[in-house]
């Protein structure tokens, strides 16, 4: 039972990441500039959270160019996770935003208590 849990954390972790990287590229499109702005933000806005995920936290850190481990790894996804719960709430979705940060705040907290962080 409890590895049939630990596995929907993971699975709820891989859905979050990519939540963040659907939730930057919303707040891109839904900016209120004209079109070429809110092509950039919406592009390359989720462009540059994947380089900085693939450089420092891909696959927990295992797969990551440069992975960070302990406080720099809790920075990582404060700010990661954080920033597309920003990105939800700066797009008007307030709810989705505070659902988004409470699963991230459940799952971290699960990892931490199954030493999986």
């Amino acid at each position: 039972m409890l590895t049939l849990a630990k596995n929907a954390n993971a699975l709820l972790m891989f859905v979050l990441e990519l939540g963040v990287l659907f939730s930057v590229g919303y707040w891109g499109f839904t900016l209120a500039s004209g079109w070429t702005v809110r092509l950039l933000a919406g592009l390359g806005g989720p462009a540059l959270f994947v380089t900085a995920w693939a450089l420092f936290g891909a696959g927990g850190g295992a797969n990551a160019t440069f992975p960070l481990t302990g406080l720099g790894r809790a920075a990582l996804e404060i700010l990661w996770f954080g920033g597309g719960a920003l990105a939800l709430y700066a797009s008007g979705l307030t709810t989705t935003a505070a659902v988004f940060s409470t699963l991230f705040v459940v799952n971290a907290v699960l990892r931490m208590v199954w030493n999986e962080v």
